[in-house]
């Protein structure tokens, strides 16, 4: 994607809010003050142009995922991808999506009162899921490595337990994230949204799907798998 620096803030990220995160990261105020060129905010905050197109660019441009055979992965391979990519980013986005949240909720609120319950429930979200990946970090994954390298000894047993909650708990967010996505109509831009309003339905919408492959992989991959594994032991 080529960008001209003479662009608005607000027209970029109105047309790919993957744009606000480079923004946002430099101090660039992309909502309320977004009616300013990509120079002129350059200008303002003594910020190399080039450097900050660059920046644009590499986000602009990541492409999806392309499809991969995760099934013939090793176990602890793939613990170690979910980990790394999956984890990392759940961390990372709820940093993102929390302060937005708070932000177009305090500001569009009274005209869209479903706000407070995506809020609500994307903070319960957040809550569940840092404690989960660290069950998952600290207990799970580890003995899925010794599995693997063989140097389980007799208690992997209670693993089994482990994950059969995992799951549940991967079923309560399926849920709650289906209730985000019924309250904003599957993440539907209102009329009267302002950036920061599209950039977080956007960020929930990345956040779901996100989501919906980080289970897959662990409820449909990982997990089955592993229980063999502990069978076969």
């Amino acid at each position: 994607m080529s960008i001209d620096v003479n662009v608005t803030v607000g027209e970029l990220v109105a047309q790919d809010y993957r744009a606000a995160s480079i923004f946002k990261q430099n101090g660039i105020d992309f909502c309320c003050g977004g009616n300013i060129s990509i120079a002129d905010s350059c200008k303002k905050k003594n910020i190399n142009p080039e450097a900050l197109v660059g920046a644009l660019n590499d986000a602009l441009s990541a492409q999806k995922e392309q499809s991969m055979d995760y099934n013939s992965w090793p176990l602890d391979l793939l613990a170690d991808y979910i980990e790394k990519k999956h984890h990392r980013y759940v961390e990372e986005k709820i940093q993102e999506i929390v302060p937005y949240l708070d932000k177009v909720t305090n500001v569009h609120g009274d005209r869209h009162a479903e706000l407070f319950e995506v809020n609500r429930l994307f903070k319960e979200s957040a809550d569940e899921l840092t404690k989960h990946m660290k069950k998952e970090e600290l207990i799970v994954f580890p003995q899925i490595r010794k599995m693997v390298s063989k140097q389980a000894n007799g208690e992997i047993k209670p693993l089994a337990g482990a994950i059969s909650e995992l799951i549940k708990e991967h079923d309560n967010e399926g849920a709650r994230f289906h209730r985000i996505s019924e309250l904003t109509s599957n993440y539907t831009v209102p009329d009267d949204a302002c950036n920061t309003y599209r950039v977080t339905l956007a960020l929930l919408n990345e956040f779901e799907d996100d989501l919906h492959t980080h289970i897959h992989l662990e409820n449909n991959i990982l997990f089955p798998k592993t229980a063999k594994l502990i069978e076969s032991k």
